[in-house]
């Protein structure tokens, strides 16, 4: 309704300042305001009945939206009040657009009297202001050459715009290891085809498709420019600006290290600061969803002691798996754990950390992970989201338990697990991302310093004495946590019967115990633990254990982050 009435007036006060006018003046300003705020249906009942015999109420808007879009528009306004010559009405707009800054032009339309009252003589040149009988608006887009994108120390990323097959190729000195960060460049998808030509990027354009040419693509645009042309004559006109080259936060010596590091595997590697400066990005780091596992427990162990269900002193029976919904959660490898909370977090025991989630809640552990960035669209363009089940959805012991633990329906990306490491790094402040110096922007509050602070020693024990000692530094003090996550449930005997059947071809849906591409490796983890500058989070997809295979990724990644980062 307040929408509605805002047009009525602005309608009302276009019309009344031609107060005193003929019914053709006043008809000509209705159509043009009505023009100016996207009233089509208004517009459409002003125009003579022929021309409304010839095109249907959708055609007609459709045009309108079409033709605002060819010109880049932005912002429409009446600049001046209608005046007639001869059996002219002409109105003076503004057309503010992307492409061709703001437009000073004319309605010019033809008023004439019908049986049921003056109506607009219709024609398609009044799609758009200054256009004469018979023309069609068109708009021919050029685009500059593509900035090249630097390192954070000021080395080439990725330049030039050489045209390969119908792909554009960046070239690096970097080789390989660059492509991993900056992703490809290419013809739009479809899904970004309405949003890119509101910006006024043509279609079949190239444009980032992934990593930093997806993250940065605005800016590596730089400024588009062209004609618009009603017919053959040139209503604007703006020359491409090519932009600057963009320095990023990439470290050429951590990004090799980072995809060294992954070797050719399938998964992902993530390296930012404390303050979400990402420095190197390899495989799948930032799109790759894979559940967690026990990475997870960073998030179910501060929300356990926020909410007073725990401290790292509480003492746990030993045990070597949890009922839940009468269902049996086990430890890794069937393992006997318990002790103190800080004890079950360094061995990752999951007969503690099930019933603990159950003891915390569905509210609110599903409300301290999406304070770590869970359920919400990263910083990065192009990243995926980390997801969750709401709540409400999460029910039964089982599937509370599961999520405690980063299985169930959980799955988050190799950024998102960083992020969590670092909200812990940075005193319980989840940073923003970014790729650009200086515009991660204001930290998000996530948990007091002195939760952080306790998760913090608790991720300390996980390297010096607890499943992540693989990734211990001489002379470092490091902080981390492992995850194994499971991908299919262990087999038993009637598990294995009903997937193996005699004559069946189908493999078993079920994994057998210790079958290391049954589960994903992860390792998160900061360093210096006390004075954290490198946050690192690999993740690689069925390859065994965390605490056997990503910890030491990790750890090789670090070393080159402390080396290289002040």
């Amino acid at each position: 309704m307040l929408a509605l009435a805002a047009v009525a007036f602005a309608l009302g006060a276009i019309v009344g300042a031609n107060r005193g006018a003929s019914a053709s003046t006043s008809l000509a300003s209705q159509f043009v305001a009505a023009w100016t705020h996207g009233e089509y249906s208004t517009m459409y009942a002003d125009i003579d009945a022929a021309a409304r015999r010839d095109i249907s109420p959708s055609e007609f808007a459709a045009l309108y939206g079409q033709a605002l879009r060819a010109a880049s528009a932005t912002r429409l306004a009446v600049a001046g009040p209608t005046h007639a010559a001869g059996a002219s009405q002409t109105v003076p707009v503004k057309v503010t657009t992307r492409l061709f800054g703001t437009l000073p032009l004319d309605f010019v339309l033809s008023v004439q009297d019908t049986g049921e009252g003056p109506r607009v003589r219709w024609s398609r040149s009044l799609e758009f202001p200054g256009m004469r009988p018979g023309e069609r608006l068109s708009r021919h887009t050029m685009l500059p050459r593509r900035a090249a994108l630097l390192g954070h120390e000021g080395g080439v990323l990725a330049e030039g715009d050489a045209e390969a097959g119908g792909e554009v190729v960046r070239t690096s000195p970097l080789g390989e290891s660059a492509r991993a960060v900056v992703g490809t460049v290419g013809p739009a998808p479809a899904a970004r085809a309405a949003s890119l030509e509101a910006e006024g990027v043509p279609a079949g354009a190239s444009v980032g498709l992934s990593g930093l040419e997806r993250a940065l693509d605005g800016r590596l645009r730089g400024t588009l420019g062209g004609a618009l042309l009603a017919g053959t004559r040139v209503l604007a006109y703006a020359a491409p600006r090519a932009a600057a080259a963009v320095r990023t936060t990439v470290s050429p010596a951590l990004q090799s290290a980072a995809v060294t590091a992954l070797g050719g595997r399938l998964g992902g590697v993530v390296v930012m600061r404390p303050s979400g400066e990402i420095l190197a990005v390899a495989g799948i780091g930032l799109e790759g969803l894979q559940p967690p596992g026990s990475t997870f427990k960073m998030i179910t162990l501060t929300g356990a002691l926020e909410g007073n269900v725990a401290t790292p002193r509480t003492v746990f029976p030993y045990a070597s798996y949890a009922t839940l919904d009468g269902v049996k959660l086990s430890n890794a490898n069937g393992e006997n754990c318990g002790g103190s909370l800080e004890l079950a977090f360094a061995t990752s025991c999951n007969s503690v950390f099930t019933p603990l989630g159950v003891k915390l809640g569905a509210p609110r552990l599903v409300a301290a992970a999406e304070r770590f960035g869970f359920n919400q669209p990263p910083a990065i363009s192009g990243a995926a989201t980390s997801t969750l089940p709401a709540a409400s959805r999460i029910q039964g012991e089982l599937a509370l338990g599961s999520t405690a633990i980063g299985q169930g329906q959980v799955l988050a990306t190799p950024l998102e697990m960083a992020t969590v490491a670092a909200t812990i790094a940075d005193g319980g402040r989840r940073p923003r991302v970014s790729f650009l110096a200086g515009e991660s922007g204001t930290p998000v509050p996530v948990t007091s310093a002195a939760v952080a602070s306790t998760v913090r020693r608790l991720m300390i024990g996980v390297v010096r004495q607890g499943t992540g000692t693989s990734a211990a530094i001489p002379g470092v003090t490091v902080a981390g946590k492992t995850g194994t996550a499971e991908l299919k449930t262990p087999c038993t005997s009637s598990t294995e019967a009903s997937s193996s059947e005699p004559g069946s071809s189908e493999k078993s849906s079920c994994a057998r115990e210790g079958e290391a591409s049954n589960t994903d490796a992860w390792f998160a983890a900061f360093a210096p633990a006390l004075h954290p500058r490198v946050v690192v989070c690999v993740m690689l997809v069925k390859d065994g254990a965390g605490g056997e295979t990503a910890a030491p990724a990790a750890r090789e990644v670090l070393e080159t982050g402390l080396r290289v980062v002040r």
